[in-house]
């Protein structure tokens, strides 16, 4: 399967476009936890990708491309106006959650439109706020491996405050969030062919064997089996 990124203009909202392309066999790529949710156009259907705490098994027919926009996590739930916790480990229908954004969507591309920037447009139509910026000091601090109660305290919330707030947002509480992030954090090195037990220190790891739970936990195989 290709893979690729691309820059988008969201400003602070948006991590980046992407597609994904499969090769002449049918084929299930794992979608691995990031902290991030995404809009994705499977080439027939129009999906937001909630926020995952598994490897999602995502089916690709030969020859297929898919097209996604990715958002940083804690954006899109409040563009939406849906909660996090409510798309946990789901992929949804756009048209279910916001028909006539779809719609339009999927007539734009159905149009010719590229997907990316179909994808873009839907933004401008979604009926809710920009996130509270309060949730990226959540997730720096989740990033880094500080505690919930660290969190809550430099935000002047309590700590149920926090839980309730990193729920609607990211789909889980911050233990979880930094459980992610920081799995995120060591795939990335993994696939940049750094060694697993220097990706177990730069990563904020116990040691060695707590890195290979996790990423079989996240997963689904062993770090070894990672590559660049």
């Amino acid at each position: 399967m290709g893979y690729r990124e691309f820059p988008v203009p969201l400003g602070g909202l948006a991590e980046c476009g992407w597609s994904a392309s499969s090769g002449p066999a049918p084929a299930v790529h794992a979608v691995l936890p990031d902290g991030a949710m995404d809009f994705v156009w499977t080439g027939a259907d129009l999906l937001v990708a909630g926020p995952d705490t598994a490897p999602h098994p995502a089916g690709r027919e030969p020859g297929a491309v898919a097209t996604g926009l990715r958002f940083r996590p804690g954006a899109l739930p409040a563009l939406l106006g849906v909660p996090a916790d409510a798309l946990l480990d789901r992929r949804v229908p756009l048209a279910d959650l916001l028909p006539r954004p779809a719609g339009r969507a999927v007539a734009r591309i159905e149009a010719g439109e590229p997907v990316l920037d179909a994808l873009l447009g839907i933004v401008a139509d979604l009926p809710g706020a920009p996130p509270d910026r309060a949730l990226g000091v959540v997730v720096r601090h989740a990033a880094a491996g500080a505690g919930a109660a660290a969190t809550a305290e430099a935000l002047g919330w309590t700590p149920r405050t926090l839980h309730r707030r990193a729920l609607a947002a990211f789909g889980y509480g911050p233990a979880v969030l930094r459980r992610v992030l920081r799995f995120r954090r060591a795939v990335d090195l993994l696939h940049a062919g750094v060694a697993p037990a220097e990706v177990a220190v730069r990563a904020g790891y116990a040691d060695q064997p707590h890195l290979s739970r996790e990423v079989r936990a996240l997963a689904g195989r062993s770090p070894g089996q990672f590559g660049a």
